[in-house]
């Protein structure tokens, strides 16, 4: 489905928190067809812009606490983290352009 790294609310800490990356996750669900249609265009960005932001993808019905703790509360959710901090949020799927243009600090 996606190229983009999975991670848990075990590897969370490690893959994200404490990553001197930029990361970029993605707050998704199996059902959630927003979800599906945004998968696409994060491997493109990923694909060109990933020496700057890696992108990450975590399943908010398989990992409850972590996305309990950044109050998920619609998906698709993508949280940019730097230096473990939440420095943008971006709530609900976009085109390409647009996903492009809120991410323009980071890529």
């Amino acid at each position: 489905m996606s190229n983009a790294k999975a991670v848990s609310d075990a590897s969370f800490e490690a893959d994200v928190i404490n990553s001197e990356k930029t990361i970029l996750v993605d707050f998704w669900a199996e059902w959630c067809g927003p979800c599906r249609a945004v998968a696409p265009i994060l491997d493109q960005i990923a694909a060109e812009h990933g020496d700057k932001l890696e992108i990450v993808k975590l399943n908010v019905d398989d990992n409850p606490q972590t996305a309990m703790k950044y109050q998920i509360t619609s998906i698709p959710a993508l949280k940019v983290y730097k230096g473990g901090e939440v420095v943008k949020t971006i709530i609900g799927a976009k085109p390409k352009a647009a996903l492009e243009a809120d991410l323009a600090a980071f890529i």
